[in-house]
């Protein structure tokens, strides 16, 4: 229905949260159009070995009639905008793709389907289903097979793919989506990593899919980043789960944890009456927005004065987060 958020548009919202702008995700260079642009390209390579026959670097096959012959360009538009893609070509020109027809432009709702692809915990079947959808027409089981196998590979690649010694800044959080799988829709929790490396570019270090979001799993997420190379991290960035700072310094004893403001404030403003939920957030802002610490702490000091006798219960959770709530400082 219109009214439920998609998947893509849950996750950008939260990826979003903090950076300068969307062009961070789905500029030229972002992380939907990469993701897209794999995994298209993968499925056409495995369209063209089921239609000759055999597969890319099978000597076998060669010789039989028809043979692959180079590749052409070709834009597509998504919802995330343009991505320049790599068709395959054969060289009797009998090659006709299913997912990028001939003078097809449009790839309607693909980048849903792209991310959920890349995200763990998907079974083969569920992978299939994904497949099935994107084309939107009946095609040959083995066509699906094949498809899915080439697929597989791309995903797991990226998934297991090696990452730097080092990230400045990592943020770990985790938003619910509903996903039906065998009967009904539950409520599933997308864990995402994602990290501002060296060069100041933002990387989508993986994405994981579990039942509920806790500490313990966050955990199992840490030591596999430190398993692919990942060594220290100076900031990460979290929500206010419990367990989770501690987890991540159980891995990353140096790493000193960030409470998100955003996650801070929301929480912060669920105790406050809508007519007064403009003027809490603008006091809220002068302590997060404040030059220094000190100036930090004054405003603090400054919005107990004005609105413990309302709401006594925000600034004691700001007090009590203080050490993990001004590391950018």
């Amino acid at each position: 229905m219109a009214s439920k958020k998609t998947k893509i548009d849950a996750l950008i919202d939260e990826l979003l949260e903090g950076c300068e702008g969307p062009k961070d995700i789905l500029g030229k260079h972002g992380l939907v159009k990469e993701l897209t642009k794999r995994i298209v390209e993968r499925v056409l390579e495995a369209e063209l070995a089921e239609h000759l026959g055999y597969e890319k670097h099978d000597p076998v096959g060669r010789g039989s009639g028809n043979n692959r012959n180079g590749k052409g360009h070709k834009t597509v538009h998504t919802e995330s905008g343009s991505i320049a893609i790599e068709v395959p070509r054969d060289r009797n020109s009998t090659f006709e793709p299913q997912l990028v027809k001939k003078r097809q432009r449009r790839l309607e709702g693909f980048d849903e389907k792209v991310l959920a692809l890349y995200s763990r915990g998907m079974s083969t079947r569920e992978i299939q289903g994904h497949l099935e959808d994107l084309y939107g027409v009946e095609v040959s089981p083995t066509l699906i097979s094949n498809v899915t196998d080439a697929v597989m590979e791309e995903v797991r690649a990226w998934q297991s793919r090696p990452l730097s010694e080092v990230y400045p800044i990592l943020y770990f959080d985790a938003l619910f989506v509903k996903s039906r799988q065998e009967g009904p829709v539950k409520n599933k929790a997308v864990y995402l990593a994602l990290g501002v490396n060296l060069n100041g570019e933002k990387e989508l270090l993986g994405l994981w899919i579990a039942e509920t979001e806790g500490a313990k799993f966050w955990l199992m997420v840490f030591n596999e980043l430190k398993n692919r190379g990942m060594r220290d991290c100076f900031v990460a960035c979290v929500d206010g789960l419990k367990g989770l700072p501690e987890a991540i310094e159980s891995v990353f004893p140096q790493t000193q944890v960030q409470i998100c403001i955003i996650h801070k404030v929301r929480n912060s403003l669920k105790y406050v009456s809508y007519k007064d939920r403009r003027a809490v957030a603008k006091d809220l802002r002068t302590i997060y927005g404040a030059g220094t610490i000190e100036e930090a702490e004054m405003a603090l000091d400054e919005f107990s004065r004005r609105w413990d006798e309302k709401y006594p219960a925000i600034s004691p959770s700001w007090r009590a987060d203080w050490n993990r709530l001004t590391v950018f400082f």
